[in-house]
């Protein structure tokens, strides 16, 4: 258990007589009225030029110690909340979303005991290139205000070294102090949390067993809805085996999971998809159909059954419905990823979809099958990159057997195999960001932020 501090630490001057009492307020009230005659112009200008920025704002962080150190306490203008990351781990961030061109003059730091020895403030326009702001290699807690800082940028974080205690990181309060982009900020935040291949045939009684890991995680986030990229139960998607294995981990999330099919659910010797179907009824099929889509914000979702896409009633259907769609932004998923670097590799027979979905300004495809993390640089059905191209993000580690990757293929940014978790996705009305966050609570990637088309 980490220290806890009532109250945020702080460097004090001990004074025990009022003699020096008197002393003190004196060589004080001086040196302040000394400095207002020699610099009155700059104390007023740091006044009416440092504006706080950054509070409630959003905020991501590597780790946090469990639900209730969330990154968003550093941010909320309470001085008895706090961000906590895991412990004993090097190293650690925090970080916030100011806005578009934010820029930064001050950084106020309030340190729980569990403090940072060495850090650095930075800041970021895209969240990837950082600028560093600042440096700290012999911190002892308390409070650190930075001053006198020149950044622009849309990121900023505390990004921790080295721990001062043996525990992690904790801070109070990150405040930040500059002037905010004129241009209105993104409109219609909410996030998604998705993730594939995910019950296999355990339960929680056993500590192997993932999918109530990556179940609880999902929950802890508490997203607006899930999303789920097929093969939600394992190995023959039977009813029974819904019941038993996936409804006592992700079935807590299902009024708010909206899912897709993957090749497991077409084994099942009662029919295929008949599990599958039984078990989610019209939360699968609310148009009828193993495929649908759906809006939120302005954001349009496309559910796609990639077991059929020779089907070409689910083909019409796709171009029909993104030829309606007066969204913005246009995010499809389904189980078949057409590239992956992992055991199953490129699967051709998503191509024709992709094409469909690329000439309709299609922005994200996420899917399942090989069972690791990887994502994508834009590009189009045919493995050219291209500004216009769709983002793709393999997500198959929803709690089956890891995966290798065998074959790196071409445009592939980031790929984790062997760690178990579930995407979380930040959509605005006109961007698009997200993580991947392992059943320990850390992040293991952060992506870019994308404009929609």
């Amino acid at each position: 258990m980490r220290p806890f501090a009532s109250t945020p630490p702080r460097r004090t001057t001990s004074l025990t007589s009022p003699t020096s009492l008197s002393l003190a307020l004196a060589a004080v009230l001086m040196l302040v009225g000394g400095l207002l005659l020699a610099l009155p112009d700059r104390a007023g200008a740091r006044a009416s030029a440092d504006s706080l920025i950054s509070q409630g704002r959003p905020a991501t962080s590597s780790s946090v110690e469990d639900g209730t150190f969330g990154p968003e306490k550093a941010f909320d203008g309470v001085s008895t909340t706090r961000w906590a990351s895991a412990e004993g781990v090097d190293p650690q961030w925090i970080r916030v979303d100011l806005g578009p061109d934010a820029t930064v003059s001050r950084v106020k730091l309030v340190w729980e005991a569990a403090h940072a020895k060495a850090y650095r403030v930075e800041i970021s326009s895209d969240g990837t290139n950082w600028t560093r702001l600042a440096t700290e290699t012999a911190g002892n807690g308390g409070t650190d205000d930075w001053t006198g800082l020149t950044g622009t940028g849309r990121h900023l974080r505390v990004y921790g070294t080295a721990r001062g205690t043996p525990y992690g990181y904790s801070l109070y309060t990150v405040e930040v102090y500059g002037t905010a982009s004129t241009t209105p900020p993104p409109t219609g935040a909410f996030t998604v949390v998705a993730a594939g291949d995910i019950a296999a045939q355990c339960t929680a009684s056993s500590s192997s067993c993932a999918h109530p890991k990556t179940a609880a995680l999902a929950q802890r986030i508490a997203p607006s809805f899930y999303l789920t990229m097929g093969d939600n139960q394992y190995d023959d998607a039977l009813l029974s085996d819904f019941r038993a294995y996936y409804d006592k981990s992700w079935g807590a999330l299902e009024a708010k999971t909206r899912p897709v099919p993957g090749n497991h659910e077409t084994y099942d010797p009662a029919g295929s998809l008949a599990g599958y179907k039984a078990y989610f009824g019209s939360i699968a099929y609310p148009q009828g159909k193993p495929y649908y889509s759906y809006d939120h914000g302005n954001w349009h979702f496309v559910a796609l059954d990639s077991n059929s896409f020779d089907d070409p009633t689910q083909i019409q259907w796709l171009k029909d419905d993104l030829a309606r769609t007066t969204k913005g932004c246009v995010a499809a998923y389904f189980h078949h990823p057409l590239y992956s670097s992992g055991g199953h590799g490129n699967d051709p027979v998503s191509r024709p979809v992709w094409k469909i979905l690329h000439a309709a300004g299609t922005d994200l495809v996420l899917n399942g099958h090989d069972h690791h993390y990887e994502r994508f640089a834009p590009q189009d059905a045919d493995g050219r990159a291209t500004a216009d191209g769709i983002v793709e993000i393999v997500g198959g580690m929803g709690g089956a057997e890891p995966y290798d990757i065998e074959t790196v293929q071409p445009h592939s940014q980031k790929r984790i195999s062997g760690t178990y978790g579930v995407l979380k996705l930040d959509l605005t009305d006109t961007t698009y960001t997200w993580q991947y966050v392992g059943t320990d609570d850390r992040v293991k990637d952060s992506a870019p932020t994308y404009t929609c088309h």
